[in-house]
């Protein structure tokens, strides 16, 4: 196994941003190596500010990274790997995408549908997808068709909502352990689609 001290952490928060309670807000403060991408607008996001503004956080450390994203962050995700360069995109050694927003809903708010249509490409590395089966912001079949297009490993989990302060999940514990399977498997070199 790689020695961990190379890999850094890159939070990437959706909607309105992660405050102090949210889950991605703790695993900042407890994972070694972890920063968060800040965006200037957080209540009115433009895709393409948002996704500009990932890819400098990417760039400036050539340390490899790995993602964690909630909701829109996950969207910002796709939109970012549809059009980076190989070399940015090599140093990504996987990605935790968690409750996924669905901007090309009906009910979406008018602030997220600039994100619309949401990439359908394969991810270019290793992710999970971690959604829930009564999520309003995207519901089961959705999360589960996100994953098929982006290549990503799927876990639905039941009942959890948006995987947020509002649902319930401040600290998310449970959450580490599919951050550190993406991890490992990202260490051995376990590439999806070799």
């Amino acid at each position: 196994m790689r020695n961990n001290t190379e890999l850094r952490y890159l939070i990437v928060p959706g909607w309105q941003g992660s405050p102090a309670e949210h889950w991605q807000s703790h695993w900042q403060q407890v994972l070694p190596q972890c920063a968060r991408v800040e965006q200037d607008d957080w209540l009115l996001p433009q895709r393409h500010a948002w996704v500009a503004e990932l890819e400098q956080q990417i760039a400036i450390d050539q340390r490899p990274v790995l993602l964690i994203a909630h909701s829109l962050g996950c969207v910002t995700v796709a939109h970012w790997a549809a059009q980076a360069s190989s070399d940015l995109l090599a140093r990504v050694r996987g990605a935790l995408l968690v409750a996924p927003a669905d901007v090309e809903r009906q009910d979406c708010p008018a602030a997220l549908r600039n994100f619309a249509p949401i990439p359908n490409a394969d991810l270019p590395f290793p992710s999970v997808l971690v959604g829930s089966s009564n999520d309003h912001a995207a519901d089961a079949q959705r999360a589960l068709q996100f994953a098929q297009q982006w290549g990503s490993e799927a876990v639905i989990l039941p009942n959890v909502g948006h995987i947020n302060v509002c649902s319930g999940h401040q600290r998310w514990e449970q959450g580490f352990a599919w951050l550190y399977q993406l991890q490992e498997r990202s260490d051995l070199g376990d590439q999806r689609r070799a």
